[in-house]
Formats: structure tokens, C-alpha cells, sequence
């Protein structure tokens, strides 16, 4: 390598919380998974099921996103962690928001839940269009 490359292991352990974070809610969701494979098949409508199953995927995808943004941070440089904390912050908005309103909707949890829904996807599209700006803007400085 050069040494002007933007990659280096960072002195900076910030990442390794995401990390964690994305492994334990990867974690949840293939718990989560079985869990609706195995109990909820017969209990549930297929609709409500359904739900079920689009939440936990969702929440098993940005897990993984949760892990790769903890590992851009571990190898990048330091200045452009804050703007990957901030795409994982959005991420994490998201998981909380869509999948946990489509937990909820899914128990018959208050209606409410609905709309919350559409904004945990509105989070989850923020924080993956700043992760890829934020990646951009970096390889090209």
C-alpha cells in the first residue's frame, strides 16, 4: 500500500459496538425466525405471519449492514466515523421503527403502530444513502 491510502486499522473501538450490536440483533432475528417458523405457524393468520417474516428479515439485513458499517469504521481512517455513526444511528432508528411497529401489528398491538412503519423504511433509506454518500465523498477526497 501507498502511503497515502485511506485505509488503515483504526485506534478507534467505536466500531466494535456496532459490530456487536449487528451480531446480537442478527442473533434476535434468526431466534426471531425459528421462533415464527416453529410456534407461530399455527397460531397466526398468514397475513399476520407474513408480517412476522418481513419484519424479522428486516431486521436480520440491517444487522449485517449494523456489522459492516462497525468494520468500515475499524479499518478506515478517523474522520469519517462520525458520518458512519450517523448512517448506523439511522439504521438502528430504522430496525427499532419498522420491524418493531410490524412486531407490534402483528400482536395486535395499537393501530397507531401503522404509520410508524413507513418512517422506520424513511430511516432505514437515510441511513444507507449516508453510508454510500458519506463513501463517496471519501474516496474521492
Amino acid at each position: 500500500m501507498e502511503e497515502n491510502d485511506k485505509i488503515s486499522i483504526s485506534s478507534n473501538k467505536s466500531g466494535l459496538g456496532w459490530v456487536s450490536l449487528g451480531a446480537g440483533l442478527a442473533g434476535l432475528s434468526v431466534m426471531l425466525g425459528a421462533f415464527g417458523a416453529h410456534s407461530l405457524k399455527a397460531r397466526l393468520i398468514e397475513k399476520k405471519l407474513a408480517t412476522f417474516h418481513t419484519a424479522t428479515d428486516y431486521l436480520g439485513y440491517h444487522a449485517l449492514g449494523l456489522i459492516a458499517i462497525g468494520i468500515l469504521m475499524l479499518v478506515l481512517e478517523d474522520g469519517i466515523h462520525a458520518k458512519l455513526q450517523r448512517s448506523a444511528r439511522w439504521i438502528s432508528s430504522g430496525i427499532l421503527l419498522f420491524s418493531g411497529s410490524l412486531y407490534m401489528l402483528t400482536f395486535d398491538g395499537p393501530r397507531f403502530f401503522g404509520p410508524v412503519t413507513p418512517l422506520g423504511g424513511l430511516c432505514f433509506m437515510i441511513g444507507w444513502f449516508t453510508l454510500a454518500y458519506s463513501l463517496f465523498k471519501f474516496s474521492r477526497s
